[in-house]
């Protein structure tokens, strides 16, 4: 397979991690993002690879539709395995679950928030490659998790939003295993 520099370029414009900063993840997101790249690697890959041969044998490439679909997919799952590869190989796995009970936010945390509405919200900060909004989830470069790193449980973060600065007190912080 031909490896070009534009596949590199197109894998760190997808990628929310600054650069030269760790890619911190916990021991969940870390196993999600293995047990991805074996899915491509080992089931995906090698079924599509033997389509393309198949394809590739009835002749006339220009109009086969399992060929043509068969070499862009393989395109697209070699590119994310070596997007994956490339973050296990970067990865600094981060158990909160292995924390001494501590109440100062840090990574891996699981902080609730009470905005000056007095509603409350719950949060775990986890890797760039785990964050899901949806589930609470949110990655610890982001600018939620940054105003709330490194407080502890009375203080008040200030967070920058379109409408205005938010003031959100952190009300709890615990260390737990994140799945």
């Amino acid at each position: 397979m031909q490896h070009n520099e534009q596949d590199d370029d197109d894998d760190e414009l997808s990628s929310p991690l600054p650069l030269g900063v760790k890619n911190y993840i916990t021991p969940g997101g870390h196993q999600k993002l293995q047990a991805e790249l074996q899915q491509l690697w080992k089931v995906e890959r090698p079924v599509l690879v033997n389509t393309i041969t198949w394809a590739a044998s009835n002749g006339d490439r220009s109009e086969n539709g399992d060929y043509i679909y068969g070499k862009k997919r393989l395109r697209e799952i070699d590119k994310r395995v070596r997007f994956l590869r490339k973050r296990l190989d970067q990865a600094e796995v981060v158990d909160p679950a292995q924390r001494a009970a501590c109440e100062q936010v840090f990574f891996g945390a699981t902080v609730t928030v009470c905005g000056e509405d007095g509603c409350e919200a719950t949060y775990a900060i986890v890797g760039v490659d785990e964050a899901n909004v949806s589930r609470g989830h949110i990655s610890w470069v982001s600018p939620l998790a940054r105003a709330l790193l490194k407080l502890h449980v009375g203080e008040v973060a200030k967070l920058q939003t379109p409408s205005g600065i938010v003031e959100l007190e952190v009300v709890k912080v615990c260390y737990r295993s994140l799945m």
